[in-house]
């Protein structure tokens, strides 16, 4: 070899040997580390796994004890044959037993969902309430063991993320540590409730941790695996739906009618999610001006979906006989808006009453009746261009959830995984991308980040919104014992001139003091009713920008690594 060539063949050989040498460093050194968590991952997903196929099972044993019978899958269509009055009744006892367990273990008499756990992954360095977490999960197993129209995604997946809490305390896990291992459990979760390792992964990186890092995939993945043998090793690989086939379809003549089933959807979606937010804000208003128990709230709501229950027992639970009779065309078109617009106001009744319970599942429910109700029509009007008016029921189904949960890449996997129908993909994805791009826009992206929203956490628009508020004052400011401490009487001239905010205030309420006074630092208190305020330090508008840089740096870190 000439000089050039052999220099060139010696450098790529020595830099292949330095790589070498570096990669067995970095496995001696990070290595058994890895492995150990990895084993902990292993570990959650097993925990989860089993809590979500026992809450399952544990509904399943309740419901056929209450309601008498052996087979809780066709639950509805037994329910017809009842007395009223159990029907009536056991959907209120169920709500009062709820609004007892609510009023006693939880601070606000309100169950935790996902939502919460997102924001545990947000701002608690992935930890949530264990006291109210385990009392939502007791509350929302009585929810729908007894009548409630709400699903069951939702309690396990906070069940789930108390499980990984409990473990990140035990092993003093750090914030990204934290956030992982609540990945892998609700990861675990997911698919062991639906059968459906892929879509589980997926789901817990795209709407609890809400970005797709290297470093996180492969433990949720290992946990995600593990909650699906759980699963597999009590029902088998069976799916949660079985579809009939479709056969051959042209979908290129047929695409135009999925991106209009997609919008259709979308606003379906949104008619949902605002219903549950106004029965949630009516029934607020009606329990003020009522001055009625928070502990009989739940009542009232099971009180109400009993009475719906006398006529249209479909509304009972989680509603997986209708939306397989809709996934199989068994349903006619005046039967399926009726019990589409039925299942959301009892949706929006259980859960604006205050009961528990998640959306995932009526979300699948609502939108297979949409998309039924779309494909009957569609396939009528034009016969000779229309495949079967049940793939419209499937790609509805997906185009909802998606909507809904603000996941078109998991919904799409999950609706997949729960049906075992791969073929009829593409239209499944026009309607999910349609739905979830008209969707996000009239809501703040998804049901969960509209509900902290509406606690006036600004999570939809990113880190540069959110973080403000993990950061109280008491916890950045300047001590009078520090050395370069506020002057005590430039902090009392703007006590007076009314410039200050309480200790426990959040950068996200001290910044537009600083923008609005031009002051260098504003003056903190500890306020109380009747007395004069006491001056605990100042807050200097440089560590407040210091604390929020290095917290913008370390997330996009996390997500970037």
């Amino acid at each position: 070899m000439s000089g050039p060539e052999e220099s060139f063949v010696s450098g790529q050989i020595s830099g292949a040997t330095n790589a070498c040498r570096h990669g067995w460093k970095v496995l001696k050194q990070q290595g058994p580390g890895k492995v150990q968590f990895w084993f902990i991952a292993l570990v959650i997903g097993v925990a989860a796994g089993f809590a979500a196929l026992l809450f399952r099972k544990g509904i399943n044993w309740l419901q056929a004890t209450l309601y008498g019978t052996e087979d809780v899958n066709s639950l509805h269509s037994f329910i017809t044959g009842l007395d009223w009055y159990w029907v009536v009744l056991i959907p209120a006892i169920g709500g009062l037993i709820v609004g007892l367990i609510l009023h006693h273990f939880t601070p606000d008499a309100r169950a935790r969902t996902v939502g919460d756990v997102i924001l545990g992954a947000a701002l608690h360095e992935g930890r949530v309430e264990t006291r109210a977490g385990l009392a939502s999960a007791v509350a929302s197993w009585i929810t729908l063991s007894t009548g409630g129209s709400s699903g069951r995604e939702g309690p396990v997946v906070h069940l789930a993320a108390v499980i990984s809490t409990k473990i990140c305390r035990l092993i003093h896990a750090d914030g990204v540590n934290g956030r992982d291992l609540l990945g892998c459990a609700v990861a675990a979760a997911v698919s062991a409730s639906f059968n459906a390792p892929i879509a589980g992964a997926l789901f817990a990186l795209e709407v609890v941790l809400r970005h797709f890092a290297v470093h996180a995939f492969a433990p949720i993945v290992i946990a995600s695996a593990a909650g699906t043998v759980i699963n597999r090793l009590e029902f088998g690989g069976v799916t949660e739906f079985t579809l009939p086939t479709y056969g051959d379809l042209q979908f290129y003549v047929e695409l135009p009618a999925f991106l209009l089933l997609g919008l259709t959807c979308g606003l379906v979606a949104v008619a949902l999610m605002r219903s549950i937010f106004w029965a949630e804000d009516f029934g607020n208003y009606l329990q003020g001006r009522t001055h009625l128990p928070r502990w009989l709230r739940p009542m009232v709501a099971g009180l109400m979906l009993g009475v719906i229950a006398l006529w249209f027992p479909h509304i009972i639970g989680v509603g997986y006989e209708t939306t397989s009779l809709a996934l199989t065309g068994s349903l006619a078109l005046n039967e399926v808006i009726v019990f589409a617009v039925l299942k959301v106001a009892a949706v929006a009744i259980t859960l604006g009453g205050r009961m528990a319970g998640g959306v995932f599942s009526p979300s699948l429910m609502i939108g297979a009746l949409t998309g039924l109700g779309f494909g009957l029509i569609a396939t009528g009007v034009f016969p000779d261009v229309s495949g079967s008016s049940t793939l419209y029921a499937l790609a509805g189904m997906g185009a909802v959830a998606a909507a809904v949960l603000g996941a078109p890449i998991s919904t799409t996997l999950i609706v997949f995984e729960m049906t075992g129908d791969w073929q009829t993909g593409l239209a499944v994805m026009v309607a999910v991308s349609m739905s979830t791009a008209l969707g996000s826009r009239l809501v703040d992206r998804s049901f969960f980040l509209t509900q902290i929203e509406r606690r006036g956490i600004h999570l939809a628009a990113g880190p540069q919104a959110y973080l403000l508020s993990m950061f109280t004052a008491a916890r950045i400011m300047r001590r009078p014992d520090d050395p370069r401490a506020a002057d005590s009487d430039q902090c009392w001239a703007l006590i007076d001139e009314g410039t200050y905010i309480d200790a426990t205030a959040t950068l996200e309420s001290a910044m537009p003091v600083f923008e609005s006074s031009g002051a260098r630092f504003i003056p903190v208190v500890s306020l109380s009713v009747d007395t004069t305020p006491e001056l605990l330090g100042a807050l200097f508008h440089v560590d407040a920008l210091k604390a929020y840089n290095r917290a913008l740096a370390a997330t996009a870190a996390e997500e970037h690594s």
